[in-house]
């Protein structure tokens, strides 16, 4: 089929290069014209495990790019809508982006076209954009298709899904949704129809529980830590249980990205709209931020503790997660900050997302290093944060670690190490829910 893909941020990129691994001919617009040029040589202007191989795959071919969405759109018997919907600053769902783009397509589709919200959606806006369609007399199918891509695995989360949901409202969409997604139906990938409302929320609901999980566990971290047990023992012993599963028990510093957060406040939100107190995901919500500040806590409280050590921290990690660029919401958003308030020099090392992170705090700040060798960034240090999950920090030599720190103390925000080799190590060692290791020197 011919395909349109407005949006090539993390969605609209992974569904469009995705689409024309599944043998449709895709055509990718955006507006920002940089972008495209750099799509159209090839090059993926973010990092994406699997992507850039896909788009170089299918570049030319079946995969086109344009700024154009006239030329898009002309020719397409579906396009999905892959564009953002930010926070408010009240959290609520900005859809701005989608309406505008939405009422400038009845100018160019043809009758019977299908248009997709790919894009996370609160609940009502297919329907509203179905009652745009009417107003301007456009005779266009309108269907709600969510994503559940997950950053870091998203090339494989679209082509291996465990399930497609999508909210259909005539039989005419849903032949076409199904000769769209008809490879996978040939795998045996369960499709789920359903109606608009039910297809958005579920993909509210998606995001909300797994953040749930995670505030879950940290909380659980919470009263781990006042009691002198150990989160990662009491990790295994639930999740071993079938009915619960490890998936999002981690603890960490909380969830950050460009989906659990503003997916949280949306749903509370669209709770709220309908006279719904949403007590339970207003909970998650808070668990969350306050979960940043009680590890800061340790940080503070340590060093008020050794005031004559100077403030000098390293600071493995930026970005939300392992294997992503993205430091949307990310702790370390709300740390550096605080920590620069608090009179630190921080020497931040990240295998990718440094150049984000020097676009948000700039490159002039006395007291803000970006380092680009992981070792590197301990010489001088006086103590280790850890803030990412990277394979690199978790394979890391923790005799090197202790060599090139000035005091062997590690802050881990993701309970990276084993507490027998840090013990044997004799560092000073915070972690998440986990006994603090008092270093014996």
């Amino acid at each position: 089929m011919q395909l349109a893909v407005i949006g090539t941020g993390y969605v609209g990129l992974v569904t469009g290069a995705g689409l024309a691994e599944l043998n449709h001919t895709v055509t990718c617009m955006d507006i920002d014209e940089q972008k495209i040029q750099a799509l159209q040589q090839g090059k993926v202007p973010i990092h994406e495990p699997g992507l850039p191989q896909l788009v170089a795959k299918h570049l030319g071919k079946r995969l086109f790019f344009t700024t154009s969405l006239e030329d898009a759109v002309k020719s397409a018997q579906a396009v999905f809508l892959a564009l953002p919907t930010p926070p408010d600053p009240t959290g609520r769902a900005n859809t701005r982006a989608i309406f505008q783009v939405a009422e400038q397509l009845t100018r160019y589709l043809k009758p019977g076209t299908l248009v997709i919200t790919k894009s996370t959606v609160p609940v009502g806006t297919t329907e509203r954009i179905a009652e745009l369609f009417q107003e301007k007399n456009a005779n266009l199918h309108v269907v709600a298709n969510p994503e559940f891509l997950r950053e870091g695995k998203a090339v494989h989360d679209f082509l291996h899904p465990d399930r497609i949901v999508i909210g259909v409202q005539s039989e005419t969409a849903r032949n076409q949704m199904q000769q769209i997604y008809a490879e996978f139906a040939r795998q045996g990938v369960p499709i789920l129809f359903m109606d608009w409302r039910s297809a958005e929320l579920t993909k509210y609901a998606a995001n909300a529980y797994l953040a749930t999980r995670i505030s879950f566990i940290n909380e659980i971290a919470r009263i781990a830590e006042a009691w002198s047990a150990d989160i990662e023992a009491i990790r295994q012993g639930i999740g071993l249980d079938p009915r619960i599963g490890t998936h999002y028990l981690y603890p960490s510093l909380g969830y950050g990205g460009s989906c659990l957060p503003k997916d949280v406040k949306a749903l509370i939100w669209t709770a709220r709209d309908a006279n719904v107190t949403p007590h339970l995901l207003q909970a998650v919500d808070t668990v969350n931020h306050t979960q940043r500040q009680h590890f800061l806590e340790k940080i503070l409280r340590w060093w008020h503790n050794h005031p004559s050590i100077p403030r000098i921290l390293a600071i493995w990690g930026a970005a939300f997660k392992a294997n992503t660029d993205d430091i949307r919401e990310a702790p370390i958003l709300e740390l550096i900050p605080r920590l620069l308030e608090e009179g630190f020099t921080l020497r931040i090392h990240d295998p990718v997302a440094l150049p984000n992170l020097q676009k948000v705090f700039g490159n002039h700040q006395p007291n803000l290093h970006y380092i680009k060798d992981m070792y590197e960034a301990l010489n001088n240090a006086c103590a280790l944060l850890i803030h990412t999950e990277w394979q690199i920090y978790r394979e890391a030599n923790l005799t090197e670690i202790r060599k090139r720190l000035r005091y062997p103390v590690i802050f881990d925000g993701r309970n990276l190490f084993p507490l027998d080799q840090i013990q044997k190590l004799q560092f000073t060692y915070f972690g998440v829910g986990r006994q603090w290791v008092p270093a014996t020197h």
